[in-house]
C-alpha cells in the first residue's frame, strides 16, 4: 500500500461543503472518491486538512489517501481532472510516508476572506459583502486581540462539549486591495466556522455596531454584548497549509 498526497483547488459554490454526505448530496470528498474509486478501481477514503463549509472555497487544501494501484502519478491525477467539475482540479501528486496524515500532520492552516462594501454580481461567487461603509482602523484593531492562544467555542458552530476549543492564532490581519478588505488568519488549527464568525464579529465593528472591546470581553470572559452571525461562506478561502 501507497499513501498518496494531491493538493486540490476548488470553487465550493455548488457543492454541499467537503465532508461526505449520505443520501446523493454533492460534497468536495464524496466526488473526489467516487471518481478516484472508478479510477482505480478501490474503495477510497480522503483525508483532508480542513473541512470547509458549504460555500467554502480552497485555494490549497491538502488530501491523502491509502491505494495498491502501480498507476503512474501524473496518469492518475490526469485522469482525475479529466472527470472532475471544471470547479475542482488536483495538482503535485505524490507519495508521503505511510503516517502522514493531511489533517494532524498540519503544522498551521491559513484562512482568508474577501469582502466588499456593497454587492456585485461578478464577484459574489467569491467575496461576501457588508452592505455598508466599514472602517478598517478598528477591524484591524480588533484583528490584533486575537493573536495569542484563545479559548473559541462561542465562536464556532462547535457543541458545547467540544474538549479542545482552544487554538493559537499566529497572524491576523485586515488589508484593503483595489477595493476589497482582505482578511488573513493563520493559526495552529481551527474551529467549524469559527473564521466566519470572527469576520462577522469585525464586520459588527467596522460598521459601528460593536467595538474591538466586545470582542475582547468575548474571548476573555465569555460576555457577548452583541448578536454573533457569521460572515458569509463565499467570500472564505482556505489559503495554505504547511507541514
Amino acid at each position: 500500500m501507497k499513501n498518496i498526497r494531491f493538493d486540490v483547488e476548488y470553487d465550493g459554490s455548488d457543492f454541499c461543503g467537503w465532508q461526505r454526505q449520505p443520501g446523493g448530496i454533492q460534497t468536495l470528498q464524496g466526488e473526489l472518491e467516487a471518481q478516484l474509486g472508478r479510477i482505480l478501481q478501490e474503495n477510497i477514503s480522503l483525508t483532508a486538512a480542513g473541512r470547509t463549509d458549504k460555500g467554502v472555497h480552497a485555494r490549497l487544501q491538502v488530501v491523502n489517501f491509502m491505494t495498491g494501484s502501480a498507476m503512474e502519478l501524473s496518469k492518475m491525477a490526469h485522469a482525475l481532472n479529466s472527470l472532475l467539475p471544471d470547479t475542482v482540479r488536483v495538482s503535485n501528486p505524490h507519495v508521503v510516508p505511510l503516517d502522514f496524515h493531511a489533517r494532524f500532520s498540519a503544522k498551521e492552516r491559513e484562512y482568508r476572506y474577501f469582502l466588499l462594501e456593497e454587492p456585485s454580481a461578478l464577484r459574489c461567487r467569491f467575496t461576501g459583502c457588508s452592505k455598508g461603509s466599514l472602517h478598517i482602523g478598528v477591524m484591524q484593531d480588533a484583528a490584533g486581540l486575537l493573536v495569542g492562544e484563545h479559548d473559541f467555542l462561542l465562536l464556532s458552530k462547535e457543541p458545547a462539549d467540544k474538549k479542545n476549543p482552544v487554538c493559537l492564532i499566529k497572524e491576523c490581519e485586515w488589508q484593503e486591495e483595489n477595493g476589497v478588505f482582505v482578511f488573513r488568519i493563520r493559526a495552529n488549527r481551527f474551529l467549524r466556522s469559527m473564521v466566519r464568525y470572527l469576520v462577522g464579529v469585525m464586520i459588527a465593528v467596522g460598521r459601528g455596531r460593536a467595538v474591538p472591546e466586545d470582542l475582547g470581553m468575548l474571548l476573555d470572559d465569555g460576555l457577548m454584548t452583541f448578536p454573533l452571525f457569521p460572515a458569509e461562506p463565499n467570500g472564505l478561502f482556505l489559503w495554505d497549509v504547511s507541514y
